[in-house]
């Protein structure tokens, strides 16, 4: 039985919160936990296919033209190889940044360099790489093809765009102003395991085992690519080492991965290199960001001028939402907030971190450090004074705004010294010390979602939904939802995730798995609880479940009567959406050491404080924190993908070159957790918090560095030699 929930106005109910179990929001540590730290969990690539041939990809060496003929013949006469596969579908590029959408076919056509373009198939991944490099691939005449993004005129995102009285004036007549240009350098998700794909067909059934994050949309994006029906097609994603939107869409090693099956006849296993995954999988667009912001004499907030450039592939819908938060954070009657694409040949440009805010927010939030320091005004004093009471530009109310408390409670746990700031006051030996703060903001997303669940004859329950858990604790938190509301401890539930025979979840991404999928379980759960209600002939809410009996004392499995009780929970966002703003918010303080002589900086402590509605499990949501905010100080310090200007190539191509945050960047963290209940969030009153804990966080780190040593760097990552050449005589 399905029972379908749409939200069109505010859960007050509150109904979570009645509860027995008291399993919902503790500390709970993971239910697979044991299965990763003992290698017992499998990954797409380690899965047991008998006589699994290995396939690797061979990639352009030309920025953009056609591909007239591989000749395969050298390759083929390598010991081991059985197929060069150089099939038009294999060129599938997935439209990762809308993955609403299928997959885009451009045959024989090269957009990019390190564009896959055919797939070398061995008895051993050592044979195929080998022979890969034997292809000999005439691409014809080269087509002119622009790589930088300043060169080329770019599209405005009108439906961005943003114009409310007059900015100019405004700024002319302000007490205080500034008008500051940041750039960006792009990113990687640099996700821990590589993306790869198992693919074996049982005559027209095929099976993939893949690292996927949507297998809700995966399927859809696959049956496109192969011609083929859904229904034919299986996808499993039980494991997923980390995605950060790089495996929102499937991937070239997916479809090669199923054509070279079905074409030997056996399983072939597809696994990226870590060069592959950096030169083919999307990158975070590069952007350049101007901001134009003005106060009155009292410190108000009078102008606010946000202007974005960012670039992708020619034909992609993507544009990296930079200005996603500038729309409501801050107050301002005059607003011009614009957003440009620029037409470039780089990989395609997606959903990777936190898109939009992690580069968005940090640039916003050093000018707004900025600005304070023009006006006199305390960093934390200028934005409680500027936090809108109902969204700016829309006029809608806020579903709820915790900001003024993320801001206070951290100010006050990290020792911040309220007042006039002024840089290079303390340094000791050749370390200037100073302190930045900041703001966070991420746009709240709840997606449609299906799960059921299965309260088993003997007290046990199952879920299953095709929901992935990308790392980020949706096995542990669906446990804790079915346990809270059906009165069983976590270890009395099975939770069966990653299969696409299952119900149709939310996917992994936009921080809106767990208010999403949460709610399906919820809706679910809720109507089992109505059943059991009903064979005791009370109302639902006086049903008191805990241990696996009723506050009287009858046992579940007698309520049952040796039969499962089974509901497909369908959670569906409604017209709620269109009545708020929703929002999760945070702040963030740093301190750092500036060397004087040589510009590295280190970061010696930060904290973040959050707020996110309900919070689910207390130790996965700092964990979540914990690991935004060492993203924060990799965009704020070290990250950065180098393009070649010649031919747009990416040159750091590797965990080598472009430098993730390792154990001595990352010094101790702390995280306040500020727990509320949005009712317009979703039913169980939470919203995301995977990306929120990075939206911001690296201004922190920047306005900390002006404050050590006097360098107000324009340009992420402030790199040692950046610091230096900003450092005042």
């Amino acid at each position: 039985m399905i029972v379908h929930e749409k939200q069109d106005n505010p859960d007050t109910a509150n109904r979570l919160d009645g509860m027995k179990q008291g399993v919902l929001g503790t500390a709970m540590s993971r239910i697979d936990g044991l299965a990763k730290v003992t290698g017992t969990a499998l990954y797409a690539a380690e899965y047991s296919a008998d006589n699994c041939a290995e396939g690797v990809l061979a990639t352009a060496t030309i920025t953009r033209g056609v591909v007239n003929a591989i000749d395969k013949k050298a390759a083929l006469a390598l010991p081991g190889v059985i197929a060069v596969i150089d099939d038009p579908r294999l060129t599938t590029r997935a439209a990762q940044g809308t993955a609403d959408e299928a997959p885009q076919q451009d045959p024989a056509r090269v957009c990019y360099w390190g564009q896959p373009i055919a797939l070398v198939v061995a008895e051993t991944f050592e044979q195929a790489r080998h022979a890969a490099k034997h292809l000999v691939v005439d691409y014809g005449e080269e087509v002119d093809a622009p790589v930088d993004p300043e060169a080329v005129k770019p599209e405005e995102q009108t439906e961005e765009t943003v114009s409310q009285g007059d900015l100019d004036a405004a700024m002319s007549a302000a007490a205080h102003a500034v008008d500051v240009t940041f750039t960006t350098k792009g990113h990687a998700s640099a996700a821990m395991e590589p993306h790869a794909a198992i693919a074996s067909w049982n005559g027209d059934d095929l099976t993939v085992h893949a690292s996927l994050q949507m297998l809700n949309y995966n399927i859809t994006e696959l049956a496109d690519a192969l011609g083929i029906p859904e229904q034919r097609i299986r996808l499993i994603a039980r494991y997923v080492g980390g995605g950060f939107g790089s495996k929102l869409g499937i991937s070239e090693e997916v479809v090669a991965a199923a054509i070279a099956a079905q074409e030997i006849g056996r399983p072939v296993r597809v696994v990226m290199t870590r060069q592959h995954v950096f030169q083919a999988i999307m990158r975070r667009s590069e952007s350049t960001q101007r901001l134009r912001l003005c106060v009155d004499a009292a410190g108000k907030l009078t102008g606010f001028g946000h202007h974005a450039l960012v670039s992708n592939l020619p034909g992609e819908e993507f544009a990296e939402p930079v200005l996603q938060s500038s729309h409501f954070l801050y107050a301002g009657a005059n607003r011009e907030l614009k957003l440009e694409l620029a037409r470039i040949h780089r990989m395609t440009a997606g959903s990777v971190r936190a898109p939009g805010e992690a580069v968005g927010m940090p640039a916003l939030e050093c000018a707004m450090d900025m600005l304070a320091e023009a006006a006199g005004i305390d960093p934390v004093k200028l934005r409680l004074m500027n936090i809108p009471e109902k969204d700016p530009e829309k006029g809608l109310p806020f579903s709820s705004h915790t900001l003024a408390d993320c801001l206070t409670q951290a100010a006050k746990a990290f020792g911040w010294d309220h007042g006039l700031r002024k840089p290079r006051q303390t340094r000791k030996g050749e370390w200037w010390i100073g302190t930045g703060m900041a703001s966070a903001a991420r746009v709240h997303n709840v997606m449609e979602a299906k799960a059921r669940v299965t309260l088993k004859a003997d007290g046990t329950a199952v879920v299953e939904t095709d929901m992935t858990d990308i790392g980020t604790g949706t096995y542990t938190i669906a446990a804790q939802i079915v346990g809270e509301m059906l009165g069983l401890a976590p270890d009395r539930v099975l939770v069966d995730l990653g299969d696409s025979r299952h119900p149709r979840g939310p996917g992994s991404g936009g921080s809106w798995g767990a208010p999403s999928i949460g709610s399906a379980l919820y809706v679910a759960c809720k109507a089992i609880r109505e059943e059991l209600a009903k064979r005791l002939d009370i109302d639902e809410p006086d049903l008191a479940l805990r241990n696996g009996a009723t506050s009287s004392g009858t046992q579940l499995t007698e309520l049952l009567r040796g039969e499962d009780l089974a509901r497909v929970g369908h959670y569906e966002p409604g017209a709620i959406s269109e009545d708020f703003t929703a929002s999760g918010f945070g702040a963030f303080f740093a301190q750092v050491r500036v060397n004087a002589f040589t510009g590295e900086t280190r970061v010696d402590r930060m904290l973040g404080a959050f707020g996110f509605g309900r919070v689910l499990n207390r130790k996965t949501a700092r964990s979540q924190c914990l690991g935004g905010i060492t993203w924060s100080i990799g965009t704020a310090l070290t990250e950065a993908l180098e393009f070649d200007p010649r031919d747009g190539h990416l040159v750091n191509g590797d965990l080598a070159e472009y430098h993730v945050p390792v154990n001595r960047d990352v010094p101790d963290l702390d995280v306040i957790l500020v727990e509320e209940r949005d009712a317009a969030a979703s039913p169980i009153q939470a919203k995301g918090i995977g990306e929120l804990g990075m939206c911001g966080g690296a201004a922190a780190i920047g306005n900390a560095i002006y404050n050590a040593s006097g360098a107000r760097v324009l340009d992420f990552p402030m790199t040692p030699d950046r610091v230096i050449a900003a450092m005042p005589d």
